[in-house]
């Protein structure tokens, strides 16, 4: 569901409060409202998160939810599942009264979106073109309806796509080869 009859800018947005709990992202200048997420979906965030934790990665470097201005025909925002920070970003957004990463704040090292159903041209499609503008060094797609993991990882200025299903282990250019498969992750456990 979309709301507002002309573009709202990226400032009009950050200071709009709907007085709701419902959640909403900037997508080209329109509010467009967070369905919220399944059981599965948040399921295999947390287990994601879990496993960057138990791989070294630090509490104040992972995180659920944190919203990130990426380039769009107009202003846009994003919610992706799990971002992994780089220290330079953790200590960017240390303090801030809100949990967005910037346009001139570091991106992101990596961004995991679990696919919804009826969302799949969001996450593979625009979500993908977004992530690429922002230079975010990799792109999880996680698709339990398709049963695969797409791996996109930033190369000479070019996202290069790797899909992964069932029991292959994940191989990734940040992390290297994981002890993690695309089943494990699907399953959330």
């Amino acid at each position: 569901m979309t709301l507002a009859s002309k573009p709202m800018t990226l400032q009009a947005y950050l200071n709009y409060d709907p007085g709701t709990e419902t959640q909403y992202e900037l997508v080209n200048g329109e509010l467009v409202e967070m369905p919220p997420e399944s059981d599965l979906n948040r399921r295999i965030a947390m287990f994601l998160v879990i496993y960057f934790a138990q791989r070294g990665i630090p509490p104040h470097r992972l995180t659920m939810k944190t919203e990130i201005v990426v380039s769009g025909a107009g202003a846009t925002t994003r919610f992706p599942d799990v971002m992994v920070l780089s220290e330079d970003l953790a200590t960017a957004l240390e303090g801030a009264s809100r949990s967005t990463v910037m346009p001139d704040m570091p991106p992101p090292l990596l961004v995991v979106e679990v696919v919804s159903p009826r969302q799949e041209s969001r996450d593979y499609r625009y979500k993908r073109a977004e992530y690429a503008a922002r230079g975010i060094a990799e792109y999880w797609i996680v698709d339990p309806m398709r049963q695969k993991v797409t791996l996109l990882e930033w190369v000479e200025g070019l996202y290069e796509e790797t899909v992964y299903e069932g029991d292959t282990p994940i191989a990734s250019l940040l992390f290297g080869v994981l002890t993690l498969t695309p089943s494990q992750i699907l399953q959330g456990r």
